[in-house]
């Protein structure tokens, strides 16, 4: 399912930023940027996704600052002596009459930086995790809404399938009389006389009656689509998208096995109709975890 989301949470100075993005997917596709001092903590990030995020193609962009005001000055200066050093020795090799000075250093002052301490990066990092708590809550949050208004869809179009297969199966039954007069009217023809052995037409209408006999089919199709009401009342919390795309497939076979028993015109229109209905929910299921 597709969603956005945006969270920032300050403590002790550090700020953390998270956008978080999910489109459409089968399965878990996770993209992730974070800055260069948490790169090691992505597995970890990976799991806290995998553990809130079923399905879809996921980007994360987490950015992390600190509120230089109440961080404390640091610099390293072995590195700034060396830098000095390496500028005296060059300015001697081009026989330089200038004197190194203190702006000449300072402008090489990105390449010396000051190391940072070990606990730098767990501090945002569970400042960073706060953040992603927020971002996935408000992610599911909003997936959940549109999930909500798909799954109303999907609940009137199963509806109305139901109400198809019941018009399906009253027709069929309806017909079994009118396929007891063609028979008959058929084997009349075949005859002068109006001696027409009853015994074997009773055994073909019993061999027509079980080929065009789709009870069992409109009962299986009526046990998936129970299935598929029970599926959205569940205050289960584990992801039913998959489930529902399988019992998908089953009614569709059911619904072709019926389109090729049955030989009424009028029962063959109502099989393309649930077919079409069956491909708008198969569709809407795509965005369902």
């Amino acid at each position: 399912m597709t969603g956005y989301s945006k969270a920032e949470v300050t403590e002790n100075g550090i700020t953390a930023s998270i956008e978080l993005k999910s489109l459409n997917g089968k399965t878990l596709d996770i993209t992730c940027r974070l800055p260069r001092n948490l790169n090691h903590k992505e597995i970890e990030l990976r799991e806290l996704l995998k553990a809130n995020i079923a399905r879809g193609t996921v980007s994360i962009y987490i950015n992390v600052q600190r509120q230089e005001e109440i961080r404390n000055f640091e610099f390293n200066a072995d590195a700034a002596k060396a830098c000095y050093e390496k500028l005296n020795d060059f300015r001697a090799s081009m026989k330089l009459k200038e004197t190194v000075k203190l702006e000449h250093v300072l402008h090489f002052s990105s390449m010396f930086p000051s190391q940072e301490k070990d606990d730098d990066s767990e501090n945002e990092w569970n400042v960073v995790k706060l953040a992603l708590r927020n971002a996935v809550i408000a992610l599911n949050k909003m997936k959940t809404n549109e999930g909500t208004q798909i799954s109303k869809d999907m609940l009137a179009r199963m509806k109305k399938i139901s109400g198809t297969i019941d018009k399906i199966e009253t027709i069929s039954t309806n017909n079994i009389p009118e396929e007891r007069d063609r028979l008959r009217q058929k084997v009349a023809q075949l005859f002068d006389s109006d001696e027409i052995d009853e015994h074997r037409i009773q055994m073909e209408l019993v061999l027509i009656a079980d080929k065009l006999d789709i009870s069992e089919e409109c009962v299986r199709m009526r046990s998936h689509i129970k299935f598929f009401f029970d599926a959205f009342k569940q205050e289960s919390k584990e992801p039913v998208g998959r489930k529902l795309n399988f019992l998908m497939q089953e009614m569709n076979r059911e619904v072709n096995t019926i389109g090729s028993k049955s030989n009424d015109t009028e029962i063959a229109h109502l099989v393309v109709a649930t077919k079409e209905e069956l491909e708008k929910v198969r569709e809407q299921l795509q965005n369902i975890e």
